[in-house]
This record gives C-alpha cells, sequence and structure tokens, in this order.
C-alpha cells in the first residue's frame, strides 16, 4: 500500500478549516455590532435598531450612506438568524458585482468578520459565526422568476424603483413568499426616490403609512458627514427644484410630469387649525360629486385666511357623505359649494344631488356652471404662494388624501390636469370653494351665478339656525 503525502491544496484547505473554526470562537459579536453601530448616522441607525418592522422602506438621497447600511443591516440580520440563509438583490448582475459584492467585502473586512465568498455557480458570502456557517446569497431582482429554492429568512433590495414597476410588484411578491424561517425575518427595500412609483405606493401612501407592518425611513445627503462639501455643491448645481429635493432629502416628488399644484409643499402648507377655530367659525365644504367616490373638503376662513381642516373621502353616495358631515357636525350651519353637476345628477335614485345637500339643511352654493379647470387650478396655486410670497391656503394633517392629490397630480399628455389617477376629486372638491370666494379677487372672473338654496333639515340630528337668522351671503366678508 502506497501512502501519498498530502497535496498543497489539500493542505491549503486544511489550514483554512483550521482559521476558519479559530475565527467562529473568535468573533465577539456583540462588541461587533457595537462598533458598528458607532460608525454609523442618521437613518443608518434607524434601520439598524429596528428589528421589529417586517418590511421596511428606506429612501435615501444620493450619498446619503444607503449601500453602509445595507451591509450593516445584513450582517445583523445574519447575527439574528445564524444559520439561516439571507437574501441580498440588485436589479441586475453586474449590479450586483459592481455594487454589493465589494462593498460587502470591504465592510467584512474592515470589521475582522469571517467570511468565504463564492462566486459560482451564483454568489454567496458564507459568514463564519458562533452558532454556525450562515449563508448571504446575491441575486438579480429582475430575473424575479428565477427566485426558487430554499426559503430565506431576510432579504434586502436594492434600488429597487430603477426597475420597470410591474416588475418590481411581481418580485416583491415573490421575495415575500420566500421569507418564511428563522427567528427574526425582515425585509428592507431601499432606493432613491424615483417620482410617484413602486417605493412610493408600498412605503409612502397614507395607507403604507398606517400599517404596522410597514415603516418608511429617510437617509438625507447632508447627514451623511463623510461627504465633503464640493459633493453637495455639484448636487445642488447639476440638479434644482423637484429632482434635488428627491436625490439630496430622499422625499418623494413628481419626475415625470409637470405637478398641477407645484406651489404646495408639506413642509410649508400642513399647519395645525388655530385654536378656536374649529368650534366657532363657520363651516364651508367643497363637494366633487362620483359615483362610489364621493370627495368632501371642510374649510373654516378668517381673516381671509383659508383651513382645509377635514376630509371625507371615498363615501358611497351624497347621503352617505352628507350623513357623515352632520355626525362629525350635528347642530352647525355648512356652507356647500358642490360640483355644478349635481344639480342635474344623483347618485341616490330618487333626488338630486343638490337636494340630498338641501335635505340635510346645508346652505348650498351651486354654480350653473363648473368654472375652468385653468382658473381654478390658478386659484389655488395664487392662496398657496403669490408673487409677494404670501400663502392665504393651509391644511392640517387630518386631510391625509388632501395632501397626497396637491403632491401628486400632475398634467396628461394634453397639458391637462390628469384625471386617471383619481387625486383630482379631492384636488376638484377643495378648488370649487376657493373659486368661489377668491376668483374675482385674484382676477379669475366670478365663475358664473351661484344657485342658493336652503331646506327644512329633516335627518334626525338638531336642526341649523333658523331661516331668517341664516345670511344668503357668503360667510366672508366682501364675498358673494
Amino acid at each position: 500500500m502506497i501512502i501519498r503525502a498530502p497535496t498543497a491544496a489539500a493542505r491549503l484547505a486544511v489550514l483554512e478549516l483550521e482559521r476558519t473554526e479559530a475565527a467562529h470562537t473568535r468573533l465577539d459579536i456583540p462588541a461587533t455590532l457595537a462598533r458598528i453601530r458607532d460608525d454609523l448616522h442618521g437613518g443608518q441607525v434607524e434601520l439598524f435598531d429596528d428589528t421589529t418592522t417586517r418590511e421596511i422602506g428606506v429612501a435615501a438621497g444620493y450619498g446619503a450612506g444607503k449601500t453602509l447600511g445595507a451591509c450593516a443591516k445584513a450582517f445583523q440580520l445574519a447575527v439574528l438568524n445564524q444559520g439561516f440563509i439571507g437574501c441580498v438583490l440588485e436589479p441586475t448582475g453586474p449590479m450586483l458585482r459592481d455594487i454589493w459584492i465589494r462593498k460587502f467585502d470591504d465592510f467584512l473586512d474592515h470589521y475582522g468578520i469571517p467570511y468565504t465568498f463564492r462566486a459560482t455557480p451564483l454568489p454567496e458570502h458564507v459568514l463564519h459565526l458562533p452558532e454556525g456557517d450562515t449563508p448571504v446569497v446575491a441575486r438579480s431582482f429582475e430575473n424575479y422568476k428565477r427566485i426558487v429554492g430554499p426559503d430565506w429568512a431576510w432579504a434586502l433590495i436594492d434600488e429597487v424603483d430603477t426597475v420597470q414597476e410591474y416588475i418590481a410588484a411581481r418580485g416583491y411578491e415573490k421575495i415575500l413568499g420566500r421569507i418564511r424561517v428563522g427567528q427574526v425575518s425582515q425585509i428592507v427595500s431601499l432606493s432613491t426616490p424615483e417620482g410617484f412609483v413602486w417605493h412610493y405606493k408600498t412605503f409612502g401612501t397614507v395607507e403604507a403609512q398606517g400599517d404596522p407592518g410597514k415603516r418608511l425611513i429617510r437617509m438625507r445627503t447632508q447627514d451623511n458627514p463623510h461627504l465633503p462639501e464640493a459633493y453637495l455643491d455639484n448636487l445642488r448645481t447639476r440638479y434644482t427644484g423637484p429632482m434635488l429635493v428627491a436625490y439630496m432629502d430622499g422625499i418623494y416628488v413628481n419626475l415625470k410630469t409637470g405637478q398641477v399644484y407645484d406651489r404646495f409643499s408639506r413642509d410649508h402648507h400642513v399647519k395645525p387649525l388655530p385654536d378656536g377655530m374649529r368650534d366657532t367659525d363657520q363651516i364651508l365644504v367643497g363637494i366633487d360629486f362620483n359615483v362610489g367616490n364621493m370627495s368632501a373638503v371642510l374649510l373654516v376662513v378668517r381673516g381671509r385666511i383659508v383651513h382645509a381642516f377635514a376630509e371625507i373621502m371615498g363615501a358611497h353616495d351624497t347621503d352617505d357623505m352628507c350623513r357623515k358631515i352632520r355626525e362629525r357636525f350635528p347642530e352647525r350651519a355648512i356652507w356647500a359649494y358642490p360640483d355644478a353637476s349635481g344639480a342635474n345628477r344623483s347618485t341616490n335614485a330618487s333626488l338630486s344631488d343638490i337636494g340630498i345637500l338641501k335635505s340635510y339643511g346645508f346652505i348650498n352654493y351651486a354654480p350653473d356652471a363648473n368654472p375652468p379647470v385653468r382658473d381654478r387650478v390658478n386659484v389655488v396655486q395664487a392662496l398657496l404662494l403669490n408673487a409677494k410670497g404670501e400663502t392665504r391656503f393651509y391644511v392640517t394633517e387630518d386631510c391625509p388624501r388632501l395632501i397626497e392629490a396637491l403632491e401628486r397630480q400632475g398634467y396628461n399628455e394634453q397639458g391637462e390636469p390628469d384625471k386617471k389617477t383619481g387625486y383630482d376629486h379631492p384636488n376638484d372638491a377643495v378648488g370649487y370653494p376657493l373659486h368661489r370666494l377668491f376668483a374675482a379677487e385674484l382676477g379669475y372672473g366670478p365663475g358664473g351665478p351661484m344657485r342658493i338654496t336652503t331646506a327644512t333639515y329633516s335627518h334626525g340630528a338638531a336642526a341649523p339656525p333658523p331661516r331668517e337668522q341664516v345670511p344668503r351671503r357668503s360667510p366672508i366678508p366682501g364675498f358673494r
């Protein structure tokens, strides 16, 4: 029997095994995690500290530190799910190589985390952790149909808004279906905002922000202390307006079409209602009639400053909308500024929409015809911000649909406000009373004659003030 000496490759394999086994015992997990966290900032820390929310969206500006945050999160999730597989996805194979693999290698080497890397048949890092080897596989997001095989404990998806929206939606559902093992299951979707597309619809909408299983984290470029000032100056030089807001602040803005109400700013226009106005000032309601999707915005006006303070969205019909308003304000006089079509149509089989408003005791200021769309838009724009820098129209946080609509409604290919997305309904509702009250002052015409009608309130709640006490003029001094 011939005994051969071990080959060089075999000796190297034994040495690597011994080194790996030693590393398993040497790695101090708590100290390494603490060291990593100390090196993070702002939104990176928020992402790292959240180990309970199942679905996290990260909207980051250029250079905000999104990739480092992803590397830190990947290692943390691997530690929390030792022995289970995690996955990192980039839109394409080359992006896996150029963005993820190189950065993750540098990250692991910097913090002395033992690992081995395999490039074929598919990229995979294996972290050698105290409780066992833990794979972190890398896959292409655009090839979501090929996401099959073993279950995952967690996943990170990078630059998700750079793929087509339908691919993002279908791929995300497929990935969610794979995450069904491990101790801490999370899916993190990171992207620089590219308008109101998949990332916004999944993490930025009113519904998403009200979902306890989801969270949106923002990372601003200027919060990264490691960036030179010249980099920030370059961004400010290259981008202006909405693009700068998206690419520096990580905020969703309309990047594809012109924004109809481009003077609206959430930071500037969303403010609490001044004390006492809700209970003492006259209540106006703008109404847009749509079968199965009624829209109403409630306002108060004081000193020629308008505040939208409540909304009724998605009411089934006019009767349902009126009932909801009366439930909130059973004894108040309500001044209604509806869509002109309400006199000739109905969401109820027996009464016109205007007739239903009358039956609830609303004082109706319905025009014979709706004002030109362009005039109504211009009036709202002028109240949001005029050439003197004055703002006369504010919205409270109790109007989330109106805020979303003001931010998102764009123009269609014909240069008209788009009506396919549904954002026109809240904007039309608030536009009718604003045009009626301020068009003449702002030079956009009176908007046509009004039909002013009242009726006895007949739905069980306390009646509004007697008719002789209800003025037939607008409650706003100086307006008709």
